[in-house]
């Protein structure tokens, strides 16, 4: 039975779970892990896991070396000294070659045998020649990977609205899925100023309490829904899904507002506030809300 954490590869790469190998670290400690050319350096970026038989050497991953040592952070910081430089050169041989692509960021690996160039480009771009431009200048293995959106804004960071850091940079291992759906589902207005992160794409915190909106939404009507209140019959025009209060236009500018139960009840009983009408009764008025002008996402 091993331990297994969970160690961010350089600067920018993937996230993997590698075999403590009985090393004192603590996470965001600097590791020196086994891969498969070497060594190379890392992040920890998780707790230690309990010794259990489920925490096995993960197949095809190494295992952790050693706690980076004085000599391994001075390595560490030579090379990121050297990456703007490289940046420069990879930017300028593009330009000679007319390329259309944009270089993000590049990292050194620990031993300084490649360089890796992370860049962005609308479409696919033939770079076989710009690699043999960058070998000859730099004399080292040379790498060219392309990300999109949402990496970039991971790997550039910044701040959201909200005042804190971008949830990608500061603590998300990898992307989740993401769709117009949630937000809707959470009554947020459909307008990509207000649902779009840095990226350009949809939110990633749209999806953290997708899952408690959809369960406290069931039990109540939707937008555009008649329903039957105490003053009478109307359609629902807003809703507040958290407080579970509704809107009504009963016609004539007669609004109301009405508080439907805290627990969802299959059958309609115990539940106070109005009764939604049946759907026999309702006009064939379709909801207008249009998703086309929305950025789509990019998994």
């Amino acid at each position: 039975m091993s331990q297994v954490i969970e160690v961010r590869l350089g600067e920018y790469r993937e996230v993997n779970p590698y075999d403590l190998n009985n090393v004192d670290c603590e996470r965001g400690d600097y590791v020196i892990v086994e891969v498969e050319r070497g060594s190379e350096f890392g992040r920890v970026i998780s707790l230690v896991n309990a010794p259990s038989a489920a925490s096995a050497e993960p197949k095809g991953r190494g295992k952790v070396l050693r706690k980076a040592t004085e000599g391994d952070l001075r390595q560490i910081a030579n090379n990121r000294m050297k990456v703007q430089d490289a940046i420069n050169i990879c930017a300028r041989k593009i330009n000679d070659r007319k390329l259309q692509m944009h270089v993000v960021r590049a990292e050194y690996t620990f031993d300084s045998s490649k360089i890796i160039f992370f860049f962005t480009s609308e479409g696919r771009v033939d770079f076989r020649n710009l690699v043999k431009d960058l070998a000859k200048v730099f004399r080292v293995r040379i790498e060219l990977k392309q990300i999109g959106v949402r990496d970039k804004a991971k790997i550039m960071s910044g701040y959201g609205i909200c005042g804190r850091e971008l949830c990608c940079a500061s603590y998300m291992k990898g992307f989740h899925a993401l769709s117009i759906r949630m937000a809707k589902e959470q009554g947020l207005p459909l307008n990509p100023t207000r649902i779009s992160g840095v990226c350009g794409r949809i939110k990633c915190c749209m999806a953290y309490e997708f899952a408690v909106y959809r369960e406290f939404a069931r039990s109540l009507p939707r937008l555009g829904d008649k329903i039957q209140t105490d003053e009478g019959k109307g359609r629902v025009i807003a809703l507040n899904i958290l407080k579970r209060i509704v809107t009504v236009d009963l016609g004539e500018g007669k609004i109301v507002r009405t508080v439907f139960a805290r627990e969802p009840a299959a059958s309609g009983a115990g539940r106070r506030g109005p009764v939604p009408v049946p759907e026999a009764e309702e006009d064939s008025a379709q909801d207008s809300d249009s998703l086309d002008s929305l950025p789509a996402d990019e998994h």
